[in-house]
């Protein structure tokens, strides 16, 4: 099956490189230039997102907001690109729920690498079904329910709390989580894993589930629903 990728580039030479290079690696390829026209192509069902920080209309960082409100979009896994490359705009686009973040300018290859390995994470096939006292995460549909209620998490959301889940009690530092999640072909600085592990502790916090995240000082972090002292 081909891979629809959407991108969302204001400028239309960096747009149209991008659409060039990503055919001519077999993907499907749709394109947006603004918020609005972004808002429409997200109803043609993309499987990831290359989106531009600056956007006419409203920002990227808005766009994903909008996303993570809607249930039918909220999965799909978004690469931000952008020149800013602050940290603290890395961390701002990783908040809002991006999966990656690339600055300009960038290599195409670089750039392929990283949209196939987020591809690779989200989309794996499994058929299993993980439980742990009620919660449910259902490897096939990517579901993750709670006492008949479903728990919305961005992808990488998702493969954390997936190998957490696939590897109770153990303590796992930074740099595995980072290997294990990310893969040690793309560089990710070690605070990205807290960034996402604060995310994932918010979204089963509503449920008291984010206690079963444990920080181990000095080591890492463990999941558990045992108490420990």
């Amino acid at each position: 099956m081909t891979m629809k990728i959407l991108v969302i580039e204001d400028e239309q030479a960096i747009r149209e490189m991008i659409v060039l290079f990503l055919t001519q690696q077999r993907y499907d390829v749709i394109e947006a230039f603004d918020y609005q026209s972004a808002v429409k192509k997200l109803e043609e069902n993309p499987k990831l997102i290359l989106l531009d920080w600056m956007l006419p209309g409203r920002s990227g960082v808005q766009l994903i907001q909008y996303m993570k409100k809607t249930p039918k979009f909220a999965t799909i896994p978004i690469i931000m690109l952008t020149a800013r490359s602050a940290e603290e705009d890395c961390i701002t686009c990783l908040n809002a729920g991006a999966d990656d973040y690339v600055t300009k300018p960038f290599s195409p290859k670089i750039l392929l690498a990283r949209i196939d390995a987020l591809l690779r994470r989200t989309y794996e096939q499994s058929s299993s079904i993980l439980e742990i006292d009620g919660l449910i995460l259902e490897t096939e549909s990517k579901r993750v329910r709670y006492q008949n209620n479903e728990i919305n998490l961005s992808s990488t959301e998702y493969k954390l709390l997936l190998f957490f889940m696939q590897h109770p009690e153990k303590v796992y530092s930074r740099e595995q989580l980072l290997d294990f999640i990310w893969g040690n072909q793309i560089y990710v600085e070690d605070r990205t894993v807290d960034v996402y592990i604060r995310r994932l502790r918010k979204g089963l916090a509503p449920y008291h589930l984010d206690r079963y995240i444990q920080t181990i000082r000095g080591s890492g972090y463990r999941f558990s629903n045992r108490l420990w002292e």
